[in-house]
């Protein structure tokens, strides 16, 4: 189960060099895995107010090119790992036009509480919507 959406790069979103800054498409990526979460119903308020933090503790970012102003994006987000402890999603970034892949990226993501405790077992409502998102192909 992927989750897809554009962005069009706007010049805030531009270092000195004229293409996109670093830090945007970290920005974007942070945007793909809660849009990700939101789509199978949870909002992460909601989960923080039920005692549930998902924290990023692992990130790998590949940049293999640079958008530049103008360009529209597009960031598909999907599970690619799953244990009892930790999820990690996948992410790309890539141009709408020519489909030039500009970012692959992976986040793992623990479970904590409201205090910062570790859950040793990530908690069931989650477990079962990651459980189910490894068995669908990303590609859809």
């Amino acid at each position: 189960m992927k989750h897809v959406f554009e962005q069009k790069v706007f010049y805030a979103d531009t270092d000195a060099y004229g293409v996109v800054w670093h830090g945007a498409y970290l920005r974007w990526l942070e945007q793909g895995r809660v849009l990700w979460c939101e789509d199978r119903g949870y909002n992460l308020i909601e989960l923080k107010n039920n005692d549930i933090v998902l924290p990023v503790v692992n990130m790998n970012v590949k940049y293999k090119a640079s958008a530049k102003l103008d360009d529209i994006v597009v960031v598909e987000t999907w599970i690619e790992k799953f244990n009892s402890l930790s999820v990690t999603f996948k992410q790309t970034v890539k141009s709408k036009e020519s489909g030039k892949l500009f970012i692959e990226a992976e986040f793992d993501v623990v479970a904590i509480n409201n205090d910062g405790k570790l859950y040793r077992k990530m908690p069931e409502c989650l477990h079962k919507v990651f459980e189910e998102a490894l068995k669908c192909p990303a590609h859809v």
